[in-house]
């Protein structure tokens, strides 16, 4: 049984139940607090890469998650025509590069297995339709203002940890700035695999690219669906992850005289699509103060072109974990070794997914140049370029990580 040294986190999706159970893991007692009444399997597909994978099969997770994972072959980037531009060797050659498997994985299988070990868990105890309202740091440690339902409720701890996602309560509270919405919206649908044609079924990551929209889709759910994301520029800016959206307003981002008739078919096959707005921020100076600081989309959002969404929070848990396990009786110090140790990675991400963002829209004459490199370079150098990215370890406190040159050029997360 861990001590009775209590931290508290602000959210339960993956960074949040990520960090429970490293915290725990660490010797740690956890309040994790979730405003949802239930946590049900949202979202759809994400991938997770050996920077992630390799955190979570440390936790234990790795048996349970390949049960419902599928492992792609490849990233194949294709024009809007149906040109191959490049082809990145990811299965085997990929968990042989860097020690650890890549992984697509639906969003709700994650977080399923992250809640049934924080469940299995004594020392953690998990509070749903439990907001975070304020808080007050005093001698002992902090207090955390709740509200459930019509009940206020006070929880007591030595830190608080931020992991309430992209509308952040906390980060408000911290009054640090509003994300900003990056006119584009992402459509999202899943449909059995035998719903679509042979080439659509291939066992990889699909990449097509076209001017002011893209197409990202893989297999899940051990191969049985296909996720979908389409990528276009657009001005509706809907905060949300789930408005329904038509799907003839999608094709006709989709045009007939720009797109293949073999994309434009597979785009017609989901009855239901779901969008969203994106949004991102300019990375933070400052995170925290005393023992509260922020983790994942919470600290850092970026947009879903670099697959890094998830991957970063993990990274953030388990660097998080590690601080307050080396000076568990000075928090606040932990905590800002936590933040210098992040700040600089997980803004090079940011970065890289947005430079990414632009890559993948360019109008005819940089996409030719764009096309022409990705022909020439070839997939085994394009994967080394993410050796900064994949072959991440945990860091001790105060070193810093070779970012390496900035990628280019990954399917996205959509």
């Amino acid at each position: 049984m861990a001590s009775s040294r209590n931290v508290i986190i602000a959210g339960a999706g993956i960074g949040g139940l990520s960090a429970a159970l490293m915290l725990a893991q660490s010797g740690f007692r956890v309040t994790l607090l979730e405003q949802a009444e239930r946590l049900s399997e949202t979202g759809a597909g994400i991938q997770l890469s050996p920077n992630a994978t390799r955190i979570l099969i440390a936790l234990g997770l790795g048996e349970r998650l390949r049960a419902d994972v599928f492992v792609p072959e490849a990233v194949a980037i294709k024009t809007a025509s149906g040109g191959r531009l490049a082809r990145i060797p990811l299965g085997e050659a990929a968990e042989r590069r860097y020690g650890a498997p890549y992984w697509a994985i639906h969003r709700g299988d994650l977080q399923t297995a992250l809640l049934d070990a924080v469940q299995a868990n004594p020392d953690i105890v998990l509070r749903l339709g439990t907001k975070v309202e304020n808080f007050v740091e005093h001698a002992k440690g902090l207090s955390v203002a709740c509200r459930r339902g019509a009940f206020a409720a006070d929880e007591h701890g030595i830190a608080l940890i931020g992991a309430d996602g992209l509308w952040s309560a906390l980060r408000s509270r911290l009054k640090h700035p509003a994300p900003q919405f990056r006119q584009r919206t992402a459509w999202r649908a899943l449909v059995p695999v035998e719903s679509v044609e042979e080439e659509f079924r291939a066992p990889e990551v699909q990449l097509w690219l076209g001017r002011n929209a893209h197409v990202v889709h893989y297999p899940v759910k051990s191969g049985t669906l296909i996720n979908i994301v389409a990528i276009v520029n657009d001005n509706w800016a809907q905060p949300g992850w789930a408005a329904e959206g038509e799907r003839e307003e999608l094709l006709a981002h989709f045009s007939p005289w720009s797109w293949c008739l073999p994309v434009r078919e597979f785009l017609s096959v989901p009855d239901r699509w779901l969008k969203w707005a994106l949004y991102d921020m300019p990375p933070l100076n400052v995170w925290g103060d005393g023992p509260v600081t922020l983790l994942g989309d919470a600290a850092h959002p970026m947009l879903p072109f670099l697959a890094q969404g998830a991957a970063m929070a993990i990274e953030d848990a388990a660097v998080l974990a590690d601080n307050l396990a080396r000076t568990p009786d000075d928090p606040a110090a932990a905590i800002r070794r936590y933040e210098r140790a992040r700040r600089k990675r997980t803004a090079q991400v940011q970065q890289a997914a947005r430079g990414n963002g632009r890559i993948y829209h360019l109008p005819a004459a940089e996409a030719v140049l764009r096309n022409l490199f990705l022909r020439v370079a070839g997939g085994k150098l394009l994967l080394r370029r993410y050796n900064w990215l994949y072959d991440w370890r945990t860091a001790p406190p105060g070193t810093t990580v070779r970012p390496g040159a900035l990628p280019r050029l990954q399917a996205g997360e959509d």
